[in-house]
């Protein structure tokens, strides 16, 4: 009984991510809008090409002003990024990183959704065949962070494969496919890379998964209770819309701070443009403002509504056909 929670999760989720995966990339480019250039080195002073040696302590220096920095580009907003990532890397580049996002929905959402499907069956007052909210709640939690550790690897390799086209050539990473992308991580960065911002990934997924599957199971509980429409496609869509909407809310902010984590590219012998993922929050408030916390909100939401309602509806589709297995 269990098992087959895990492959419906699994099934609906890979449907769901797929679907929607151009809206993903197109939310983490704006999400690193804004963001500040790794520093480079930069030499302060030039000794003239004739120097002559003084009998004064040191030699003499030519002091060069550092360059003004040049203004930060404009904000561009949902369409605007989509249109300018088929104009300069053609169409297919909407689905860089498709490979990565299977594998994060088998990994994670396949774990966190069996989890949630056990504990839910577990939690349910067996008279009233209710769960009250605050288990869905902590079902959700519990759920999702396991998934979430499950399936960080692919969040890393999925983000980065996301983020590349939007670099100068020269620095792009290019990775072939999830399984080179997890492979020159683990070979030039440690394996200790394919977790970085793990803790960022767990968080997030606690809350989207909470607020997710917690609250629709209790829109679709409440709309069939209410009598306000019929079990069927009608409800799960306004349920998973309405879930899909909390969860964007709940979680955009971690979001953020995750995606610039995890594509940050660490210098050998250089600082880390972040320390962690407070460091991260508050330079990037500072540098940005509050509200750079909800940078990429509406491709979100707009990615966010489309997901749940697939994944639900799919989820709901696929249990009909697994319900005699």
């Amino acid at each position: 009984m269990g098992l087959k929670g895990f492959a419906e999760g699994g099934i609906a989720s890979i449907v769901a991510g797929c679907s929607t995966h151009p809206l993903d990339l197109i939310k983490v480019r704006m999400q690193l809008q804004g963001e500040a250039p790794a520093p480079t080195r930069s030499v302060q002073a030039l000794r003239p090409a004739l120097a002559f040696h003084t009998t004064v302590g040191h030699a003499s220096h030519i002091h060069v002003p550092s360059p003004p920095l040049p203004p930060p580009p404009p904000r561009v907003g949902l369409i605007g990024v989509g249109v300018k990532i088929v104009q300069q890397e053609g169409m297919a580049a909407l689905f860089s990183g498709v490979s990565a996002t299977v594998l994060r929905q088998t990994l994670y959402s396949t774990t966190r959704m069996g989890i949630y499907d056990i504990l839910k069956q577990k939690w349910t007052d067996p008279h009233t065949k209710n769960m009250p909210l605050t288990r869905k709640i902590a079902a959700g939690l519990v759920a999702g962070a396991i998934g979430a550790a499950v399936g960080n690897p692919a969040d890393v390799a999925m983000v980065r494969m996301q983020a590349d086209g939007r670099l100068p050539v020269a620095q792009r990473r290019n990775y072939k496919s999830v399984v080179d992308a997890i492979t020159q991580m683990s070979k030039n960065e440690g394996i200790t890379s394919l977790w970085r911002g793990s803790s960022l990934t767990v968080n997030r997924a606690m809350l989207v998964t909470a607020s997710q599957l917690a609250s629709y199971d209790q829109f679709k509980e409440m709309i069939l209770e209410k009598g306000l429409m019929k079990d069927g496609l009608g409800t799960h869509v306004v349920a998973s819309f309405s879930a899909g909407f909390v969860a964007a809310v709940a979680s955009n902010p971690v979001d953020v701070i995750k995606t610039r984590v995890m594509n940050m590219k660490v210098e050998a012998g250089a600082a880390p443009p972040y320390s962690g993922a407070l460091d991260c929050a508050m330079k990037t408030i500072k540098a940005e403002g509050p509200m750079a916390l909800y940078k990429g909100f509406i491709p979100t939401i707009s990615r966010q509504g489309p997901f749940t309602i697939v994944l639900f509806v799919t989820l709901e589709q696929v249990r009909k056909i697994f319900k005699d297995f």
